[in-house]
């Protein structure tokens, strides 16, 4: 089986510049903070976490328009930040801004 799918929403920490692989696609970093209540085996549960992702492509474009602040709903998958690092970062295929 082979499942990786990630959705999430919070708020924009930090967004970098659009900038441009080598071959001229578009790719923006950025972080998201998200926070919520969850139920986990019949208990609620704070949840909080911080969470590194890039995005690539017509979504990077579309992500470098959100500024640092707004809340965001992100979809991707996880994949390593290199081939040389076992840290995650999120790889954003779809983001749109929510309304507060």
């Amino acid at each position: 089986m082979e499942v990786n799918a990630v959705a999430l929403s919070g708020e924009l920490v930090d967004i970098e510049p659009l900038r441009h692989t080598p071959a001229g696609i578009p790719l923006v970093n950025f972080r998201l903070v998200h926070k919520s209540r969850l139920l986990e085996a019949g208990y609620k549960r704070q949840v909080e976490c911080e969470m590194s992702g890039m995005a690539v492509g017509e979504v990077a474009v579309a992500m470098s328009r959100m500024r640092q602040g707004h809340a965001v709903s992100v979809e991707g998958f996880l994949n390593r930040k290199n081939r040389m690092s076992a840290q995650l970062i999120l790889h954003v295929t779809k983001a749109q801004t929510l309304k507060e």
